[in-house]
């Protein structure tokens, strides 16, 4: 079958066209027709009290892993740029800006940030640069929350060398072993529930060394297939942190617990995968690059899951989300955000985008039903948990939309935050512009091109080699585009 051919989000240069787009894909978004500046009332400049912290307007930066930190995990001038990008851009809620692993084996990549007290003076040099910058750029840092992000990579860890998984995982996965090269026999890989009280400190430690630093919160990173999403589906575990919904979730409250007695007063936030799929790939024959997902017995359960239908795991079920996030209430987490999927293994789903990865897949769906998946799914929660501070994802591929789209959501009240993650790499001050009513820059506007993966994935820094005039001049620039003259698809 030949490759689907999407129109871009460029080409329905109005709110009607886009609006007669969405009809025929036979979904929904809300979207404003004109852009309000926050003089105007706009709902995207509304202040939100969050635990006893005021936060000064709607828009969030997502966390983010830029492979550019030294390999002590040390920020590097890569790094500190980026973050002084987060503190230009207007946004109040910095949600991590960072993934920060907590311990040097627990690295997604050799040059990713760690939470550790080896790095105490890094951490703080990220958190002085992005508050100065944002002093400098909005007049004030007095309503500007800013946390980190604290993880462990599970499955994806690759702590010495770009090319080499040295996975640490919840449980024995038969499609994902396959995949990323895990021996199914292997015990050693899986973590006991002795190391895991180890973990448990480590985070811990991570989230006193952030609070003493000034973060104001921590996440408790649980999404994209890592380490603590992994258990949220952990249900052939034995031992207390697998099987059912309490004990699949018992490593993360209990991480949630710990840190709220040892840091009393720190806010705590959690990113969560709202929901999993079957992992995708590259199908076969005449359509070669685009998405299908594994194949899997129709008659038999999936249990390897999270926010699916095990009698049909493309078939969203948020019965155990909604589950967990009263959990998570319940045990003092003040915040989430919402994300879902992987972008290891499914990212049309996760990051919705027309351009794939190098490792990737053509998208198998418009992109903007994928948005559309991520704003319903959010709203749908929000509309369960009303008074839950909630941040949402996946707008970037909505391009010059992305404010209209997140003005209306906020208003209808589907989402409280709008969290923005490669865009800010391309165009760190739309929030600002937004803010001002100006519409956004076309020659900034991020148009999901993926280098910005496709890049770490092959051992090069992130950055957005296109329109980032900054990384356009770096010689990275020259070897992604070999990389991807060189690739099949």
């Amino acid at each position: 079958m030949p490759a689907p051919k999407y129109p871009k989000i460029a080409q329905l240069r109005t709110v009607a066209k886009l609006q007669q787009r969405l009809s025929e894909l036979g979904v929904e978004l809300p979207c404003d027709e004109q852009l309000l500046s926050a003089d105007d009332g706009s709902p995207l400049a509304q202040p939100y009290q969050l635990a006893g912290q005021r936060i000064g307007n709607r828009w969030c930066i997502h966390p983010m892993e830029g492979w550019d930190a030294n390999r002590d995990g040390s920020p590097s001038e890569l790094t500190l740029r980026r973050w002084a990008r987060f503190g230009e851009s207007g946004a109040k809620l910095i949600w991590g800006g960072e993934a920060a692993a907590v311990r040097p084996t627990g690295r997604a990549n050799p040059n990713q940030t760690l939470a550790t007290t080896s790095n105490e003076a890094g951490l703080r040099s990220l958190l002085m640069t992005l508050r100065e910058q944002h002093e400098k750029c909005s007049g004030t840092t007095e309503d500007l929350m800013v946390g980190l992000q604290l993880t462990h990579s599970g499955r994806f860890c690759k702590p010495n060398d770009h090319k080499k998984w040295e996975s640490r995982i919840a449980y024995h996965h038969p499609l994902l072993d396959a995949k990323f090269g895990i021996d199914p026999n292997d015990t050693q890989v899986v973590f006991s529930d002795d190391e895991l009280e180890e973990l448990i400190e480590d985070y811990v430690a991570a989230a006193r060394l952030a609070h003493q630093l000034g973060f104001q919160f921590v996440d408790v990173k649980a999404c994209h297939g890592y380490l603590l999403h992994e258990f949220l589906s952990a249900r052939d575990r034995p031992g207390r942190f697998g099987g059912d919904l309490q004990g699949r979730s018992r490593l993360l409250r209990t991480i949630i617990d710990r840190v709220r007695q040892t840091c009393p007063g720190l806010v705590i936030g959690v990113r969560l995968s709202l929901f999993d799929s079957l992992p995708y790939q590259p199908a076969e024959g005449d359509g070669g690059a685009v998405g299908v997902p594994a194949a899997w017995e129709a008659d038999a359960p999936y249990p390897f899951g999270f926010g699916l239908n095990p009698l049909n795991p493309l078939e969203i079920d948020l019965e155990e989300p909604k589950q967990l996030v009263r959990m998570l209430i319940e045990h003092g987490v003040h915040m989430l955000n919402f994300t879902c999927a992987s972008p290891y293994y499914n990212p049309h789903l996760q990051r919705p985008a027309i351009f794939p990865p190098s490792d990737g897949y053509l998208p198998p769906e418009d992109p903007l039903v994928g948005v559309a998946r991520h704003v319903a799914t959010v709203a749908e929660m929000k509309q369960e948990f009303p008074d839950l501070p909630i941040v949402g994802s996946g707008y970037s591929y909505l391009q010059e939309y992305l404010p209209l789209v997140g003005q209306a959501a906020v208003r209808n009240g589907q989402v409280d935050f709008i969290g923005l993650g490669r865009m800010v790499l391309s165009y760190p001050t739309m929030p600002h512009d937004a803010l001002a009513g100006r519409k956004s820059e076309r020659k900034l506007v991020c148009r999901t091109f993926s280098d910005c993966t496709t890049a770490p994935r092959n051992g090069l820094v992130s950055g957005c080699y296109p329109l980032d005039e900054f990384y356009k001049r770096r010689p990275e620039r020259d070897q992604l585009q070999a990389l991807k003259n060189s690739s099949p698809s």
